[in-house]
């Protein structure tokens, strides 16, 4: 069963194996959602952090909009998800370059339903840490909002690895007015050290 019964999106024109990867899923404790194009998929897909963490199963070869076309628009919306490339033999090197585009992975037609079950899992544990970094970040920002202009330049000489002593001076201010504003900052950003401070810093420049 399921370790993260999450939402697997299944996009391939091709309803026999929608309906077969349906069942496979569901009876394995993942929600499925079905569709015949990638324009359908297109038109329904949201982007956003919220509720269980997804994936894709997306055919490479299909009429209209393809599975390489597809993952190309998902990124420009901004729509962000662990992509499984579904192949035939020859559609390799094309999915061996949507790997390279950033790509889960992709399964060869055809394939063996404990392969594609493990693949997916591994899909979602890799959607579940990009929530769980997600809703990091965005603490992180909203922290950030409540500073004052002072703090933030406390803030900014803090983690460049100045002295309290060259703070104050560049700022002119009092070193025990540089120690209430880094004792504020690290209270605001629910930073427990010096270290902890400067990882979350380092994690909004990148």
């Amino acid at each position: 069963m399921s370790i993260h019964p999450g939402l697997v999106y299944v996009v391939d024109d091709d309803e026999a194996f929608r309906d077969s990867i349906a069942w496979l899923l569901q009876s394995n404790g993942y929600q499925a959602r079905l569709f015949g194009s990638a324009e359908r998929f297109l038109a329904e897909v949201k982007p956003g952090a919220g509720g269980p963490p997804r994936c894709l199963v997306l055919d490479v070869r299909m009429p209209g909009l393809s599975g390489p076309q597809t993952q190309d628009i998902l990124a420009d919306r901004g729509i962000r998800m662990p992509i499984l490339f579904v192949t035939a033999h020859a559609d390799v090197p094309i999915a061996v370059t949507a790997i390279k585009r950033g790509a889960f992975d992709f399964i060869e037609k055809p394939f063996a339903e404990a392969d594609l079950l493990r693949r997916i899992e591994e899909a979602l544990s890799l959607a579940v840490e990009a929530q769980a970094q997600q809703s990091q970040m965005a603490t992180i920002e909203a922290n950030l909002a409540t500073l004052s202009d002072r703090e933030r330049q406390v803030l900014t000489a803090v983690v460049a690895g100045k002295m309290n002593k060259t703070i104050a001076h560049e700022l002119d201010i009092s070193i025990k007015t540089v120690e209430a504003h880094r004792a504020r900052v690290m209270e605001k950003m629910g930073a427990d050290s010096l270290a902890h401070l400067i990882r979350m810093i380092t994690q909004t420049e990148h």
